[in-house]
């Protein structure tokens, strides 16, 4: 019993807190554009961090890889990687996928056989059940 009513009564002091809190911030920025630009700029910042996380993941797993080498003795191998392809690769590689791509595909032919059904009458064929009937 006095769990229960210790409970409502912080129930009720925190929405009295909620709504004090609510009365101030309605007028330090009553049309929420400071609420707006707060909101944006945490979403712009976590993307951002986002981006490097992802940007800069390869460069950490590689150094974590050269210190292991390091330490088991191995020499480890720096090798250049050509970041910018020239237009005559880029042009082999896209003929390449585009032949690849259309090999997939089966080849059909375009004939197409009609048999005529032995049964002549079906009820799905039947101008009796057709939704516009007009009386006369």
């Amino acid at each position: 019993m006095i769990l229960a009513q210790a409970t409502v009564v912080a129930d009720s002091l925190a929405k009295s807190k909620i709504a004090e809190n609510s009365k101030i911030f309605l007028e330090i920025d009553p049309w929420g554009i400071g609420m707006t630009f707060v909101g944006m700029a945490v979403v712009f910042l976590s993307l951002l961090l986002l981006y490097m996380l992802f940007y800069n993941i390869t460069r950490a797993l590689n150094y974590r890889i050269k210190l292991a080498q390091k330490k088991k003795g191995k020499t480890v191998e720096t090798r250049e990687v050509e970041t910018e392809l020239s237009g005559e690769v880029n042009a082999a590689i896209s003929i390449a996928l585009h032949l690849y791509m259309n090999e997939m595909h089966d080849r059909e032919s375009a004939i197409l056989t009609i048999s005529k059904v032995a049964r002549t009458y079906s009820p799905w064929s039947s101008k009796i059940y057709g939704l516009r009937q007009y009386p006369r």
